[in-house]
Formats: C-alpha cells, sequence, structure tokens
C-alpha cells in the first residue's frame, strides 16, 4: 500500500509550504499530494482554498492575484501561531514557508534521488477553467512526465477537468476524486475502467456498501484522508492502493510494519 503525504506532513507543518514537503520526503513518503490553482499571472501554485483567510490572514482570491503578491505572505504561521514565544522553537527559514509553486514542488520531487510519485488535484469550480489543466500537462512535459511511466498522476473532482487531462496526456493516470457515496451510482456509467477511483475514508466509513462495490468491480482505489489506525484497517480489507495521509511518518510505520 502506498502512503501519499496530503499536502505535504501537514499534521505538524503548515500544509502546502515547501517544508513540509522536504518533511514528508525525509520521513520517507512513497508520494506526494497537492492542490493546484491558477493564478492571475498564469503561475500554478499549490494552494486548497480559493482565498487566503484560513492560511494567511489575507481575504485575497488566488485567482486574481499575481505570484510576487502571494509571495509576500506567510503561509506557516497559521500552524503554529504561539510559536514565536517559544524562545526553545528553533529557527525556520522563511522561504519553507512562503507560497509554493508547483513548478518548485517538481523540482524538489525531480531531484529527491529516488521516486516520489506525485497526486496533483486541479481545484474547480475556476474562473480559468480548463487553462488550470493545459498548463498542468504543458509543465508535465517540460520535465519528460507525461509517459508510460511519468510519477504523476491527476486528479479531480470534476468529470470534465478529468476528460481535458485524459485528452492532452492521454497516458497520465487518472483519479476521479468522489465526496458523496451517492454519487458513484452515476459516475460509474461514465467513468473509464482505467481511471483510479479516490473515494475520502468518511464515506467508506459511513457507506460500507460503496467500497464493497468498488472492489467488486475492480476497481483501483485511492483513499484520502486516512489517518487513524481504524481507517487504516478498512482500507487494507478493501484492498486499497495508496492512501492519502496527514501524518505520513506514522502511517508509513503502520504499513511496513
Amino acid at each position: 500500500m502506498q502512503v501519499v503525504a496530503h499536502r505535504g506532513a501537514s499534521h505538524e507543518i503548515a500544509e502546502h509550504t515547501l517544508g513540509a514537503y522536504l518533511a514528508a520526503i525525509e520521513t520517507g513518503a512513497d508520494g506526494l499530494e497537492c492542490d493546484v490553482r491558477l493564478t492571475a499571472d498564469g503561475h500554478l501554485v499549490c494552494v486548497h482554498d480559493r482565498d487566503l483567510r484560513r492560511t494567511a490572514s489575507n481575504r485575497g482570491v488566488v485567482s486574481t492575484m499575481d505570484l510576487d503578491e502571494l509571495n509576500a505572505f506567510d503561509f506557516a504561521s497559521w500552524k503554529k501561531p504561539w510559536s514565536e514565544l517559544d524562545d526553545e522553537a528553533p529557527d525556520m527559514d522563511p522561504e519553507l514557508g512562503k507560497v509554493l509553486t508547483l513548478r518548485k514542488l517538481l523540482e524538489t520531487v525531480a531531484d529527491a534521488g529516488r521516486r516520489i510519485e506525485v497526486a496533483i488535484e486541479t481545484k474547480h469550480p475556476t474562473r480559468y477553467g480548463g487553462l488550470v489543466e493545459r498548463r498542468l500537462v504543458e509543465m508535465l512535459g517540460e520535465f519528460g512526465w507525461t509517459a508510460q511511466d511519468s510519477p504523476i498522476r491527476v486528479m479531480s473532482f470534476s468529470y470534465t477537468a478529468l476528460q481535458r487531462v485524459e485528452r492532452l496526456a492521454p497516458v497520465l493516470p487518472i483519479v476521479m476524486l468522489v465526496d458523496r457515496a451517492h454519487h458513484w451510482p452515476m459516475l460509474r456509467r461514465v467513468v473509464s475502467k482505467e481511471w483510479i477511483i479516490g473515494p475520502g475514508i468518511g464515506e467508506l466509513t459511513d457507506h460500507p456498501g460503496l467500497g464493497r462495490r468498488l472492489r467488486e468491480a475492480g476497481r483501483r482505489i485511492h483513499v484520502w484522508t486516512v489517518n487513524t489506525d481504524e481507517q487504516l484497517e478498512l482500507c487494507r480489507r478493501l484492498g486499497v492502493e495508496a492512501i492519502i495521509t496527514d501524518r505520513p511518518a506514522y502511517m508509513l510505520e503502520r504499513v511496513r510494519g
């Protein structure tokens, strides 16, 4: 079972920061997960929310801001708001807590010295529509990561977005994210059998029939966000191929045994 770090080692370190991803790589995570949005000047950045209120204490909307504007914000302090008062806390490189571009994350993965897979979720709805997927595939092409052996897979809750990716890069693995169990009966009629299915652990727990139907259909399953022993055990019973977790170090210990 593959252990994928959800927005980096985000249980301990602020999500989507370079610091969180470096910690996940150091701990031995098999893969990294990130969300991407497009800035007003065309840069793909690793940010989950459409605005910055939660992670940078600002009301700005990512799609309306340039990368230089985003670079002015601290994306790390919200995770440990009292750290400035802790005299024993180690000094943190401010560069590790700035907005992270997808390009920088992919460069970090390329330089890691081992194969690390990256699950990239494109966020929708967005004012830029299909431009997000086009820019993403263009960048993956620059890294030579659109071929059969690519370490990249693309995920989305948007069926239309994933169709775009499949047209632009036919051999890239695709993950159809599912956040409601009752959506599956409709999705199974249209989603390619080659696509991976990505249900949330909450839906698998609350609706046991979903996991059973996916397994009976022979679907490859990647599950988010798995953080407890009970959730891991459920994934094992279902034959889940990859778990996405905020706690990669803890889950690696449990999975590797």
